[in-house]
């Protein structure tokens, strides 16, 4: 179906939107299906229906030329990262239960068999990404980013017991510079390996650095969504860690201008992998200014 010919600002804009939120259905039945496979990860209340809806635009809106086939990876990758979070969080009753889920991922990374449900998602996503002739080359990169992630949740993890416990409490800098919990990156990798061309697989390395940039604007605007939430489930917040709100936007804007020198060089040779980083934060300004991912707890 093409643009009608007496065309308007309006009309070309509401077209491309609608393009894409039909993407990010298609990807949402699919989603849907995985989430059902795995349902003991999933439990009602905090994955309801707008999490997995949420999901599937801001991996739509990040990649509005790809296909569903091709976005089934990012979208199965977020939503593991929503589980490997709630886990973590909220379900783990002490480190060492968090440090068995740690090794239970990663062993999948390394090839083993998977021993929990979380570890079963994972394996999933993993065989997915070995039909990839970009895997053998970038699975370290893929479990190291991994184990990044999970290092940072455990760091956090950590920081809210000794904050409960009386503690002291992470500045504002290493609140931010453990951003890995936020999980975008990983989610990134897995992307790309299943979408790079070798312009992006020469310069991926750089496309994974200005990743962690974005990551770290992410982390932020999702605080400033979610402080009220953060305050009735118990979760960290700079906001509540002495940051002020003018802070934090000072912060955002400093990460985005450093994003974007980021970027620069890599556009001519990567403007698909350049664009989708440039996209997340431009969805998630939009998407955060109005609600966030998590359903009722």
């Amino acid at each position: 179906m093409g643009i009608p010919e007496t065309e308007t600002g309006a009309l070309r804009s509401a077209a491309e939107h609608g393009r894409i939120s039909a993407l990010a259905v298609d990807c949402q039945r699919g989603l849907q299906d995985c989430a059902q496979r795995h349902a003991e990860l999933f439990p009602g209340g905090p994955f309801d229906p707008r999490l997995i809806s949420g999901v599937t635009l801001a991996n739509a809106f990040g990649s509005p030329e790809a296909t569903a086939d091709e976005l089934s990876v990012a979208c199965r990758s977020s939503l593991w990262v929503f589980a490997a979070d709630w886990l973590v969080d909220y379900a783990a009753k002490d480190r060492a239960e968090i440090d068995a889920l740690t090794g239970a991922v990663l062993a999948v990374a390394d090839g083993g068999d998977p021993q929990v449900p979380l570890a079963g998602f994972l394996a999933e996503i993993r065989d997915d990404l070995a039909r990839r002739p970009a895997f053998p080359e970038l699975r370290a990169r893929w479990r190291a980013q991994l184990e990044r992630y999970m290092a940072a949740m455990t760091r956090e993890w950590e920081w809210h017991a000794a904050v409960k416990g009386g503690g002291a409490a992470p500045t504002f800098d290493e609140y931010v510079a453990n951003a890995d919990n936020f999980g975008s990156t990983l989610v990134n990798l897995s992307h790309w390996i299943m979408t790079c061309g070798p312009a992006a697989l020469d310069r991926f390395d750089a496309l994974w650095a200005a990743s962690g940039t974005v990551q770290r604007v992410l982390r932020l605007l999702n605080d400033l969504a979610t402080l009220q939430r953060d305050l009735e489930w118990g979760d960290l917040n700079p906001l509540m860690l002495g940051a002020t709100r003018e802070d934090v936007v000072k912060r955002i804007d400093a990460l985005v201008e450093q994003s974007l020198a980021e970027l620069a060089p890599l556009r001519a040779h990567c403007p698909r992998e350049t664009a989708y980083l440039e996209r997340q934060i431009g969805f998630s300004t939009g998407f955060y200014g109005r609600t966030d991912y998590w359903g009722d707890l």
